[in-house]
């Protein structure tokens, strides 16, 4: 359906009520929750990040050029677009009545013929095309042309709305932007104001993933091992690096979910993400993210050691890496997150100026490697679960790949207790704790840990985020509790 041909949705006729005023839908915030000229710019951007400087060129001759440039270079699934169910209901209705309804968008002609293919609404399409950008006063023009002045209804959410809502017998203003239905009602023709999608600070919280900022207590890992934790002076630099890592990883998340669009609006639990489901508009993520990294690096090398900035960049770099590409690779992807884990262990050394181990190192690559695949094999299970058998969506794995992660991932957390029991003989070690033989109590904890995430994954009961889970698993937090008064009575 998605690729039927916009002729072909044509060949469907109906008999219209004679007289009846057609009604005019508009696309982009109003029967879509997104903006296509953007989606399109995100999908490029994706596919293609080496051409990044492709649309200025497209764009130096013009809007209309730079979207059927993006439209050409982009493959959007219009099935999987978040459209607003009221104004797909209000179509409905008066299609029922009779009426014509014809998709009026400044978005290109191919997508909306697309989309008037996918949905089967829509008697006629009016779009944007190389020569014209159909928006704004252009769009009056048109329908002002096609069906005469007071002729039309017209439904529409933002300012390029305006002088079509004046050109039209009746105005229908779909969440507004701010400001426009003051300025569409002084116009006097308003019927009526449809509010079907409203955002919030819930879903600034969700998509800056605050609750992921708890896996930033790994800066203060260096603290720990270092006995230092008393240092008022340290503390207060490891919690001013904290907050400048949240705030670079929040970004991060942003612009993750904005690349990751099109993949997140096909998986079960991801498609109910702020901008995946059109909750949050597109353009106010694209401004988010870069206030919060200049933020972040500003506070970085003025307030913290260069270092800790320079470990900051390395993250940064390697997750923009992971994003664009490095996670559709088999292996290469859980390599890199457990990495990212790793950066941030190194980047509280860097803002405390202190000098980590090797066992500390390797430690935490072998848990977050073990972590990372338990993530994998999740996502995996489910796909199997729906009698999948292609490969994932955006990753480089097939449903047939469980065993061997499993397999993997379970070897490279014992591993990982393995890193534990050889530190304990380390001479290091005997020079910061006075009972380090206690720390072998440590290993049972993390063998017993490891087994249950790994079992508990095994029979789908592992719905999130590993670390996130360990956060809010009461039993993960009593064992932590122990691991840490191991290492407290070793001390």
């Amino acid at each position: 359906m998605d690729a039927l041909p916009w002729k072909a949705v044509c060949i469907e006729s109906k008999e219209f009520i004679l007289g009846t005023t057609p009604l005019v839908i508009d696309l982009d915030g109003t029967l879509l929750r997104s903006d296509l000229l953007l989606e399109t710019g995100l999908s490029f951007l994706r596919h293609q990040p080496l051409r990044l400087h492709k649309p200025l060129g497209w764009l130096s001759k013009g809007k209309a050029m730079l979207k059927e440039k993006l439209a050409l270079a982009s493959d959007i699934e219009v099935g999987s677009l978040p459209y607003d169910p009221v104004v797909i209901e209000l179509i409905e209705t008066e299609r029922r009545n009779g009426r014509l309804v014809v998709l009026a968008t400044a978005s290109h002609q191919r997508l909306a013929e697309r989309i008037a293919g996918h949905l089967q609404l829509f008697d006629r399409v009016l779009a944007t095309t190389a020569e014209r950008n159909l928006s704004a006063h252009r769009k009056r023009d048109l329908l002002v042309e096609q069906y005469g002045e007071g002729g039309f209804d017209y439904v529409g959410n933002s300012r390029d709305d305006i002088p079509v809502w004046a050109a039209a017998r009746k105005a229908y203003v779909v969440n507004p932007e701010r400001g426009v239905e003051s300025r569409a009602r002084a116009q006097g023709n308003v019927e009526r104001v449809i509010r079907s999608n409203p955002s919030g600070l819930q879903d600034w919280r969700k998509a800056l993933r605050l609750h992921q900022w708890m896996k930033n207590l790994l800066i203060f890992v260096p603290l720990l091992a270092a006995h230092r934790l008393t240092d008022s002076g340290l503390l207060g630099q490891g919690i001013l690096a904290f907050l400048l890592f949240g705030l670079c990883a929040s970004s991060v998340y942003l612009l993750n979910d904005l690349l990751d669009l099109p993949d997140d609006r096909l998986h079960h639990t991801k498609r109910h993400r702020p901008f995946a489901a059109g909750r949050l508009p597109i353009r106010s993520g694209l401004l988010v993210c870069p206030l919060l990294l200049v933020g972040a690096f500003a506070g970085a090398l003025w307030l913290l050691p260069w270092p800790f900035a320079v470990a900051l960049a390395a993250y940064y770099g390697l997750t923009l890496a992971y994003s664009l590409a490095l996670k559709r690779y088999m292996a290469v992807d859980v390599i890199v997150l457990a990495l990212l884990y790793t950066l941030r262990i190194v980047a509280g050394g860097a803002a405390f100026g202190l000098e980590l181990t090797s066992w500390i190192l390797a430690f935490s690559m072998f848990i977050f490697l073990s972590l990372a695949l338990v993530k994998r094999y999740a996502e995996l299970r489910e796909a199997r679960r729906q009698g999948r058998t292609e490969k994932t969506r955006g990753r480089g794995y097939y449903p047939d790949d469980l065993e061997m992660i499993s397999s993997l991932g379970a070897a490279s957390g014992y591993l990982a207790v393995m890193v534990l029991a050889l530190y304990i003989h380390d001479q290091g070690t005997s020079a910061l704790y006075a009972h380090p033989q206690l720390i072998w109590l440590a290993c049972p904890l993390l063998l017993f840990w490891i087994t249950r995430v790994w079992m508990l994954t095994h029979r789908g009961q592992m719905n999130e985020d590993p670390v996130v889970f360990a956060i809010r698993d009461r039993l993960s937090l009593l064992i932590g509790l122990l691991f840490g008064l191991v290492f407290w009575g070793a001390a």
